[in-house]
Parts: structure tokens; sequence; C-alpha cells
């Protein structure tokens, strides 16, 4: 079985700006199972999934235990690299943070995501203390010495429809990837943008490479590709499908 610190570095060098990572997002270890047997190249949770199939939901009602036992599950299930959806990072303060890394590598972990929204409302943190929380997390990372990823996820996109999205935003979440970028993040993930102009400025603007979520509008992977995204998850959309399929499959058993 590959090291945690193999793993961490081999899922690094997935991260390749027009030849993006796909990542099918898992919730357990039956679900990363499945993803493995399609021919996946690593692992990722998503928060929302994760939290709906342990009876929860998303925004860190989830006990951080819980998420942390699930991941050891999925790490032992696969020999793929494991990154996890730490939401907020599940603490108030930056050492907090640091905390949650310290057991998600613990657990197996070669990378996270950590949004820089609040949990209860969605709002947006201000960039400068997302990034001492970064800071912290890259610090935590280093002291046990492997390559582990972190995915900066800025909210600016979920703050409005997409509609309504702009310049002005793209600016906003540009402006928050270089601080992010200079805390040790290593990724810039912007969930919710879908119009295929702005994914390019956001791109070409961005230190970092950029992750897009699967969502109702996101344009053909390959436009996604020549635009030069890095990596495109699937968010919930998996988990929603096998409970689909689930349900109607229930259904049509019935007498």
């Amino acid at each position: 079985m590959p090291s945690q610190k193999s793993k961490a570095k081999r899922f690094r060098s997935l991260h390749v700006a027009g030849t993006p990572l796909i990542l099918f997002n898992a919730w357990d270890a039956g679900s990363a199972k499945a993803v493995a047997a399609a021919g996946a190249e690593a692992i990722a949770t998503g928060s929302w999934s994760v939290a709906k199939a342990n009876g929860f939901d998303d925004g860190e009602d989830l006990p951080l235990d819980l998420a942390i036992a699930n991941l050891a599950r999925i790490v032992r299930a696969t020999d793929l690299p494991v990154t996890i959806d730490l939401e907020s990072g599940y603490g108030a303060s930056p050492q907090a943070v640091a905390k949650t890394i310290r057991h998600s590598i613990d657990a197996g972990a070669i990378g996270c995501n950590i949004e820089d929204s609040y949990p209860a409302t969605g709002k947006l943190r201000k960039a400068s203390d997302q990034a001492r929380r970064i800071a912290a997390a890259r610090k935590a990372a280093s002291a046990a010495g492997i390559a582990y990823f972190i995915n900066a996820r800025t909210d600016v996109f979920f703050q409005k429809p997409a509609k309504e999205h702009n310049e002005a935003m793209v600016a906003e979440a540009l402006e928050s990837a270089r601080l992010y970028a200079a805390a040790g993040a290593d990724g810039l993930f912007v969930p919710g943008l879908i119009d295929p102009r702005l994914i390019a400025r956001v791109v070409k603007g961005s230190p970092l490479p950029v992750n897009i979520m699967v969502s109702s509008g996101t344009p053909p992977f390959r436009i996604l590709a020549k635009a030069g995204v890095a990596r495109i998850s699937h968010g919930p959309r998996p988990y929603l499908l096998a409970m689909k399929a689930l349900e109607d499959a229930a259904r049509a058993a019935r007498l």
C-alpha cells in the first residue's frame, strides 16, 4: 500500500491546468470503493453528502469526531489518495482549525477543503481572517511532514445567484486567492461559478490551480479544460443520484 507521504505527492501532481482532475465525490467507505473501482485517481468526500448520509445537515452539524471516523474508514477502504471536505475547519480560532487538520492527517487524509464562510450563516469571513486560519492549517500540515493539499474554498459566488455574478465578484475572489496563496493554500475552489467567461477570468488571475464544482449550468468539461481548470468536483450530485436510484428501486419493489 502506498504511504501517506507518497499519496500526498501523487495527489498534488494530479492538479494540471487544462487536464483537470475529476473527483466524483464519495461519502462513506462503500461509495469510495465504488468510485475507486470505476478508475478514479483520488477520492474526495463532500461535506453535504457525508452529513446527509449520517442524518445531519451540512454546516458543521455533523460532529467532527464522526467526520474523522468516517474519513478513517474511507482511507482503509482504498489505496487512493483521500481528501476530506472540512467545511470551515470546525473551529472559531486558527488554533482550532490547526487541531482539525492534525486530526485529518492522523486519520490518513492527504488534503482538505476549507471554506471562507461561516457555517451558521453562509456569510463570508474577512479574507484576512481566513488567511490566518489557512496559515494555521499550513503550519499543522507542515509539522506532520506531508505535502498536504489545502484547497481554499471561497464562497464569493454563493453570495448571489449565478445570473448576478460579475467582474467585481471575480476581483473579490482573486484578492482572496492571493491572500490564501500567501498563507499556504495549494488550490482555489470556487463553487457556484458557472459562467465560462468568468471562470476563464478566475483561472487567468489565480495564483493557485482552480477547482470548479459541477452544478446545474456548469459548462462542458472540455470548456473547463480549455479555460485551464485543474480540478472538477461533483459535490453532492453523486449522493443525490445514488439516493434517487435507491428510492426508485424501493418504489418499484413494492407490491
